[in-house]
This record gives structure tokens, C-alpha cells and sequence, in this order.
């Protein structure tokens, strides 16, 4: 579901559906609440309830800032393996200069047939947190194919060789690391933290009483604002190839790579 509205929706959707939805689940909660408990409205849980608020309040936001900054952290990295990776394969495109035409025309065409499988065919299965592996084997394969049907012949073709097979190697590890990003999500136990963790907040704030419905309204919509925008930004970072914020395919449409794409 969440992964369905971060593809559908932009982000100021998103964060309306997500704010919006735990906004009037808690108001309407907290109309309930005191219909079938309007003991509460004289305050005679307020001093447990605030006690028991307060501590699970600070151990919620622990909980939920060690979560935005782990994802956040995991995001930047998720970006440096695509950039990596993208780098890698300019500096392979760059050193095909300095092999015979021949070779240097079938490290182009293979470069660019990886590239393209990469952002056409591998990226919109990650986009969906698929296993993009089987995208783009083939033309992998098809560039190593280049380098192992080629023998240097001068010292400088060896040069540029072996630093070129060095860097499609790399190009292998960035790939293996960018497609197990697309896959992996929070962690269940964190999850359960996270996401059950505002459910137990937001229900010990319906025991503070406040006799005044609207105070009360106030009090309990301003939680519930603060926890929607917290889950909204897991639901963001926790996937990093879908949605508005996400890792972008550009470093594959740039620089030295630019050429690839007939522009």
C-alpha cells in the first residue's frame, strides 16, 4: 500500500493522505472515547495518563529519530553506489579511446546497451521494489565479453586495460549493492516500533482528559500531526527508489555518459 502511494502520489499527497488519514482516525478516536468514557473529561486519569504519556513520548522519539536518521543515512549511501557506479562505467568509455577502433566500437555499444538496461529496464522494477539482477545480466556479461576477447598490445593499451577491467569489477560490486537497496525495507522489529509505537502514543493521549471538547480536539490533532508527518518520512526514505525523493538514474545521463542517449 505504502509503496503503491509513493509511486501514485506526489509528496504534498502523500503527506495529506498519511497526515490527513492519522489527523481524523484521532480526532474521531477521541470523539469516541469520550462518549463511551466521559469520566475522562474530569481529568481523573490526567495525572497517569501524563506520566505514562511523557515517558513513552521520549522513548517514541528516540525510537523514531534513530529510524529518519538510519534511512536518511542509508538513502546517501543508496545515492554514492549509483553515482559510483555510473563514474566507473564513464571512466571505462573514456579508456576505450585509447584501444584500436574495433574495440573501441564494441565497448561503446556495450556500455551503452548496460546503461540503457539500466535505467529502462532495471530501474521502473526497483521504482516497484523488484529484484532488477536478471535486467541487466545479459549486458553485463556482453561487456566483459569485450575485455576478455581482447588482448593489449602495447604497454599503454595494458595500462588502460587493466585499470578498465579494474573499474567494471567495481561496477559489479555498485550494481550487487544497488539492487539489494531496492529490496531491503526496515527491519520487522523496527516496523513494528515504528509504526506501532504511534498507534500506543496516540491512544494514551486520548486518556488526557480536557473537559473542554475543543481544547481537547486541539491537543489531540497536534500529536496527531506531529506522529502523521514522522510516519510520512519513514514511509519516504524506507524506500529509496519510488516516490518524489528518491535516488535518481541521472548520473547514467550525464558527463562522458551523455552520448549514450543521442543528445
Amino acid at each position: 500500500m505504502g509503496l503503491w502511494l509513493l509511486n501514485n502520489l506526489n509528496t504534498a499527497g502523500l503527506a495529506l493522505v498519511m497526515v490527513g488519514g492519522v489527523v481524523v482516525l484521532s480526532l474521531a478516536a477521541c470523539l469516541v472515547a469520550r462518549r463511551i468514557f466521559p469520566q475522562l473529561t474530569h481529568g481523573v486519569t490526567n495525572d497517569v495518563s501524563r506520566t505514562v504519556l511523557e515517558l513513552f513520548g521520549a522513548i517514541y522519539g528516540i525510537v523514531l529519530a534513530f529510524v529518519i536518521v538510519t534511512l536518511w543515512t542509508e538513502l546517501e549511501q543508496v545515492q554514492t553506489v549509483v553515482t559510483s557506479e555510473a563514474t566507473d562505467l564513464a571512466v571505462i568509455s573514456r579508456n576505450a579511446h585509447s584501444f584500436p577502433d574495433e574495440v573501441q566500437k564494441k565497448l561503446d555499444l556495450a556500455v551503452g546497451g548496460y546503461i540503457h538496461s539500466v535505467v529502462e529496464d532495471a530501474w521502473p522494477l526497483m521504482r516497484e521494489g523488484k529484484n532488477s539482477l536478471s535486467a541487466t545480466s545479459g549486458k553485463l556479461e556482453a561487456l566483459y565479453g569485450v575485455f576478455q576477447g581482447y588482448n593489449p598490445k602495447s604497454t599503454s593499451e595494458q595500462t588502460f586495460y587493466n585499470e578498465s577491467v579494474e573499474r567494471l569489477n567495481d561496477v559489479t560490486a555498485q550494481r550487487r549493492l544497488r539492487i539489494l537497496a531496492a529490496t531491503q525495507r526496515l527491519p520487522a522489529l523496527l516496523q513494528v516500533l515504528t509504526y506501532g509505537g504511534a498507534v500506543v502514543v496516540m491512544l494514551v493521549t486520548l486518556l488526557y482528559g480536557v473537559e473542554n471538547l475543543k481544547v481537547q480536539l486541539l491537543f489531540v490533532g497536534t500529536i496527531a500531526l506531529l506522529v502523521g508527518l514522522s510516519l510520512t518520512l519513514v514511509l519516504v526514505l524506507d524506500y529509496p527508489f519510488a516516490g518524489e525523493v528518491s535516488v535518481s538514474p541521472k548520473p547514467f545521463m550525464e558527463g562522458q555518459l551523455r552520448k549514450y542517449w543521442g543528445s
